[in-house]
């Protein structure tokens, strides 16, 4: 009546182990670490710089406790871990002269970390601890606005120039196209002209909206037409400079140190930033603000700019600086295009030879420029340089093969795929998309972390402790049981969260001391309800069967209702709500499995083979009195 097949009891002790293991690694606490991450766009840090590291940290007889190599899409981080902060800081000073020889330029960032102090073995099978907010490790928090009105005029502006040449081509007299406020005005000659020039634009531009009507100032009473992005273009432009400025900031990020930054968009204009570990607010605005420009020059390969370059001169007119596989570059003063210029960057094949190449879409302007100059310069090559803190690097400096006259550039040669999308990201997200401001600021110190863990544990332990003592007295042996699979419960709800790698944080904290109070009441039904049936004057192995299986639909329905609110806060929260939604649904679906399951499971291993039961260990079944 009360056993379960062989496969349940399995499923019981495996879950138990899982949530043993996978929990451990919380429990280590973290290891003073450093961390190696480029500070340039254009550097690359890739696998051997691992043994460059653990080569310089040894000839400096410098102990280390283990190192690891990760890699978040082109961005590649080495970290060292060391046994106490005295050797930590002394790895930093000595990685620092090792690779910054010139201070002034650095090209890697080695910056202090914390990394988990967990043992190997449990990292080599992926059991590593839950990240800590920024509540509960320290940091800097920032709330980002983003111009959006900026980024509307950058694309207006981009526009009106477009227009300007699309009607120049077209041989369609305009007697001005400017950008006024947030619409394109063009004024006409004559109504032929506007009648000529609304019929091109509206099957050059359909995303836009065309107004007709007569002008004022300068050119007043003349016809013109305005131009406006519709809603959904405006959204698309907002929605795109939302995404690339997340996407710079996260490659920026990277500088900082810090293992797990939250970067999000919050409402249809702001993004928040959360830095935990960092307490360097100036250096982190510093990184955050930081901007990068882009431009295209030609390449002096002449015999003369050769000769000067190998006796260590530079000619005037022309600028030294070091391609991608170090050599000396000479390149021409003259900027040719701008990072404004370019619309996108997209990583892509050679149509004809199937190797990997980089797609350019420039813009109207752009595309006129590049003719001209790729017509005039054909055999000669062009640099792209990145310049950072007003330093500039040559991020690909390609032969031009023949005129490219559509504005659709192909960069190809010897690279790989990898190298594709990593020139193709340096190019695409080397800038902000629109400027932002910073419109909130906190900073909270590591001292008030570790307050918080400290009060936020003993918050939950005591809670724990005091259910389980109510739990064993009231309910005794049962009550046991009940307590073993609350232990269980919490296992497996911090094992979930470590294999998510969730960020836990008070919030979170909360919901797990809820958690522990909501999954002993199911505990407390299925108790109660055995109790009625041996009041009733059932059997205590028929008591058990129906308690268990008549407790289930009021565990269901309330767990049921619960789940559903946890569901909503995850959808329409943010931020901490969101936080807090997360441990509530994976702890409502824990506590259903260990206290049914699990609890059952040790029920019937003790009582499910004992034929002849007298009695239940379950505290004093009240019977009334006749």
């Amino acid at each position: 009546m009360n056993r379960y097949p062989l496969w349940k009891y399995l499923t019981v002790v495996v879950a138990m182990l899982v949530g043993l293991v996978y929990t451990l690694p919380n429990f280590y606490g973290e290891a003073p670490a450093v961390q190696v991450s480029s500070a340039k766009t254009i550097v690359k840090v890739e696998p051997e710089m691992q043994g460059r590291v653990q080569d310089i940290l040894t000839q400096a007889g410098i102990a280390t406790t283990g190192s690891s190599f990760e890699r978040s899409g082109p961005v590649g981080t080495v970290r060292v871990r060391f046994a106490d902060t005295d050797l930590q800081l002394a790895a930093r000073d000595v990685l620092e002269r090792a690779l910054n020889p010139n201070p002034a330029d650095p090209s890697y960032t080695v910056a202090l970390n914390l990394l988990p102090a967990s043992p190997k073995w449990l990292s080599a099978i992926g059991a590593n601890p839950m990240y800590l907010g920024l509540d509960l490790r320290g940091g800097v928090h920032f709330l980002l606005e983003v111009d959006m009105a900026g980024a509307l005029t950058s694309r207006y502006d981009s526009l009106a120039t477009e227009m300007r040449q699309t009607l120049r081509d077209a041989r369609i007299s305009a007697a001005s196209v400017d950008r006024e406020g947030q619409s394109v005005v063009v004024v006409f000659a004559n109504n032929e002209d506007r009648t000529s020039a609304q019929s091109l634009l509206r099957t050059r531009y359909p995303d836009m909206d065309i107004s007709t009507g007569v002008s004022e100032g300068v050119n007043s009473g003349r016809p013109q037409l305005a131009l406006t992005l519709s809603a959904a273009s405006i959204a698309t432009v907002q929605n795109t400079a939302l995404r690339q400025n997340i996407t710079t900031l996260h490659n920026r990020i990277n500088e900082l140190g810090v293992a797990e930054p939250v970067i999000q968009q919050q409402g249809a204009d702001r993004i928040v930033v959360q830095l935990p570990g960092v307490q360097d607010v100036a250096r982190a605005k510093e990184i955050l603000g930081r901007t990068a420009t882009l431009e295209i020059r030609m390449v002096d390969d002449s015999p003369s700019a050769t000769t000067a370059l190998a006796a260590g001169t530079v000619p005037f007119g022309l600028e030294r600086f070091t391609d991608t596989d170090g050599r000396p570059i000479l390149l021409r003063r003259q900027v040719i295009l701008s990072g404004e210029n370019l619309q996108d960057a997209q990583a892509g094949r050679d149509s004809q030879t199937q190797q990997a190449a980089v797609h350019l879409t420039l813009d109207n302007r752009g595309a006129r420029i590049f003719r001209d100059v790729t017509r005039d310069n054909i055999g000669k090559r062009m640099a792209i340089l990145l310049f950072e803190r007003g330093v500039g690097e040559v991020v690909t400096a390609p032969v031009i093969r023949s005129e490219i006259p559509s504005g659709q550039v192909q960069i190809s040669g010897s690279m790989s795929a990898e190298n594709a999308a990593d020139i193709a990201l340096l190019l695409r997200a080397g800038s902000l998309a629109a400027p932002m401001t910073i419109i909130e600021e906190r900073t909270i110190g590591p001292s008030l972390g570790a307050e918080n863990i400290s009060k936020g544990f003993s918050a939950t332990l005591w809670g724990f402790v005091a259910v389980t003592i109510f739990m064993v007295l009231y309910y005794r042996l049962f009550g046991f049981f009940s307590a073993i699979g609350l232990t269980v419960n919490v296992f497996l709800l911090l094992a979930l969260l470590s294999m998510l790698q969730a960020t836990l944080t008070l919030p979170g904290i909360a919901a797990i001391a809820l958690t522990i109070g909501m999954a002993i009441d199911a505990n407390v039904l299925i108790n109660e309800r055995i109790r009625e049936e041996l009041r009733r004057g059932e059997a205590p192995q028929a008591a058990i069967q129906i308690g268990f299986e008549r407790a289930w639909g009021t565990i269901v329905d309330s767990n049921l209702t619960t789940l559903i609110v946890g569901i909503a806060l995850l959808i329409f929260g943010t931020g901490p709500v969101r936080g807090f939604a997360v441990v509530h649904c994976l702890g409502i679906l824990t506590s259903m499995f260990s206290a049914v399951v699990g609890v059952r499971a040790m029920v019937n291993i003790t009582h499910g083979g004992r034929k002849n039961l007298k009695g239940l260990s379950i505290g004093t079944v009240w019977k009334p009195k006749d």
